[in-house]
């Protein structure tokens, strides 16, 4: 929407300088694009949804055929505290959009950025959880069992840096805009869907030990 009419639409006024009370859930302007762009991500998640399940299938396959090579592995102790940061995430990202709504911008900028900066050490984490499987001799062609770990770690990691990116991409953006809510929804929709999918994913590699 151009400046000019962002200064002349209801809660689009420019000269208070401060939040508008429009949270991006109602409104002729906001409405609508809300349910475009939460539409549009549902349908992506769908399609993350379909992405992994195919490869949950070929573990649940594969782990179940008899008289194979299947080899339980000793997973990194460091999972479970990788596991608790991106939890941690979660929570920090929900108490950030409780400020958006509050209208306390520093609020929301302080707790996003707390937010992105777990998400790095998330990463760093699976980082150093690959390095000690090498040091124990675990490798993606080991064993089936150890090749599951690092594809499911590896596409969930790429999946989070994505989130990473949009989270350091909308943190860039000017406040208090007549989209910065909705943005932030549908961001932390995605951020917390990774949250729902690690644990799944743990929890295989878990049952795969």
């Amino acid at each position: 929407m151009p400046a000019r009419a962002l200064a002349e639409s209801p809660g689009g006024n420019s000269g208070t300088g401060g939040y508008s009370g429009n949270d991006g859930r109602g409104g002729p302007e906001s409405g609508a694009p809300e349910r475009v762009y939460i539409t549009g991500m549902l349908i992506a998640l769908g399609g993350i949804v379909m992405f992994f399940s195919a490869f949950v299938s070929a573990w649940v396959v594969r782990r179940g055929l008899p008289n194979m090579d299947w080899q339980p592995i000793a997973l990194p102790h460091i999972l479970w505290l990788n596991t608790l940061v991106l939890a941690a995430s979660s929570l920090t990202l929900a108490y950030s959009r409780r400020c958006l709504t509050r209208g306390d911008e520093a609020g929301r900028r302080y707790w996003w950025g707390i937010t992105t900066i777990l998400g790095v050490v998330f990463l760093a984490g699976q980082l150093l959880a690959w390095r000690q499987m090498f040091a124990a001799g675990l490798f993606l062609a080991t064993s089936p069992g150890s090749s599951f770990f690092y594809v499911f770690t590896a596409a969930h990691a790429l999946h989070v840096l994505g989130g990473i990116l949009a989270l350091v991409t909308l943190a860039m953006r000017p406040p208090h805009r007549l989209t910065q809510a909705t943005a932030t929804r549908v961001v932390a929709l995605y951020w917390h869907f990774l949250g729902a999918l690690w644990l799944l994913l743990f929890a295989m590699l878990l049952l795969g030990e």
